[in-house]
């Protein structure tokens, strides 16, 4: 989940046509997730294909990201590599929170309170093998580039960015600012009306741009204090201490700048601190990766989709879109190359 820094910032909201012309590194598992989550049957069951195999992903990442590219927008997806030790704790309470969200989703059903069985369905999505693996030949074969992370998708985004490779990291977490992307954005691929869990409610869900400078020079802090802000209040590699959140820590850096100074003065410990801060300012990232996309391998996307069940016109349909807007584009920026010359 990341920490939420939601309660500080004041994201600039943005139509999806502001990115048109731009590259966009995607934290691959957090838009996954999104998918299996929303991408539901109304009893919560996941999207399944006739062998029971899941498919929300499939149907996300098809439809969803032929949009953006439709839009003007090439993506990159960056898959998590080998987790760091000290997530351990995090990745174990999730598969507890998952296993008691399955046992009451069940329960839900029997009980025929569909609404409380899709809400708690939505929390029970993991990632397999199968999906993992289904999620990456799709992508290849539509031509979208692929770049494995050593350690976590958004150290390895913000790197890119920070590096200039692409224009933005795009994820749901805010953890990719304490990693040092420039520029974050969020709900790039879930945008719409949507329904706030555990909560008969919905709420727009519009795409938001964060400006990481800005955004530091209106908390009035640098990004090693937002490093050190964040583990007081707990990130995916420690807990944090209990009572400090987003307001208090931003006040406890203000007042003493760093941790060093702000553990003796509140009396509290927190192991490993060091390395942890290390995971973000100095988080391991690759090189060497490729950011231009490839020809749609329509052969491959119409085989790998048929045989999950999706419509094979539809699929034609949607690529046709993707392709179609992808040559206006090369034509737009020949004829804004042939103009320069006069």
């Amino acid at each position: 989940m990341g920490v939420n820094l939601s309660g500080l910032t004041e994201p600039r909201i943005i139509e999806l046509s502001e990115l048109s012309g731009k590259t966009v590194a995607i934290d691959a598992y957090n838009m996954i997730y999104q998918f299996l989550s929303i991408i539901r049957q109304p009893d919560g069951s996941p999207l399944c294909d006739s062998q029971g195999r899941v498919s929300s992903h499939l149907s996300g990442i098809l439809y969803r990201t032929s949009n953006l590219v439709s839009q003007g927008i090439e993506p990159v997806f960056v898959f998590d590599g080998k987790p760091n030790a000290l997530k351990k704790a995090t990745l174990d309470e999730r598969k507890e929170r998952r296993e008691k969200a399955t046992a009451e989703w069940e329960e839900a059903r029997e009980a025929g309170d569909m609404k409380k069985a899709f809400s708690k369905a939505q929390q029970t999505s993991r990632m397999t093998p199968e999906i993992r693996q289904s999620s990456k030949d799709l992508i290849r074969a539509m031509g979208l580039p692929i770049v494995d992370a050593p350690s976590d998708g958004e150290a390895q985004a913000a790197y890119m960015c920070s590096a200039g490779s692409v224009y933005a990291a795009a994820s749901q977490d805010f953890d990719s600012l304490l990693f040092g992307a420039p520029t974050l954005v969020r709900n790039m691929t879930i945008t719409g009306r949507r329904k706030i869990p555990g909560k008969d409610m919905y709420k727009d869900v519009k795409t938001e741009l964060i400006d990481s400078k800005e955004f530091l020079e209106t908390l009035g802090i640098t990004r090693e204090q937002l490093v050190d802000m964040c583990i007081l209040m707990g990130t995916d590699f420690n807990p944090g201490i209990s009572g400090i959140g987003p307001k208090k820590g931003l006040k406890l850096v203000k007042d003493n700048g760093d941790l060093e100074h702000i553990l003796p003065k509140i009396g509290k410990e927190i192991p490993h601190y060091e390395d942890i801060r290390e995971i973000f300012l100095g988080g391991e990232h690759a090189d060497g990766y490729q950011t231009k996309p490839e020809p749609v391998d329509r052969e491959a996307v119409l085989e790998l989709m048929t045989s999950y069940d999706f419509s094979e016109n539809r699929i034609n349909s949607t690529l046709d879109k993707m392709e179609n807007a992808r040559s206006e584009q090369n034509a737009r920026r020949k004829q804004r190359s042939l103009d320069s010359w006069f």
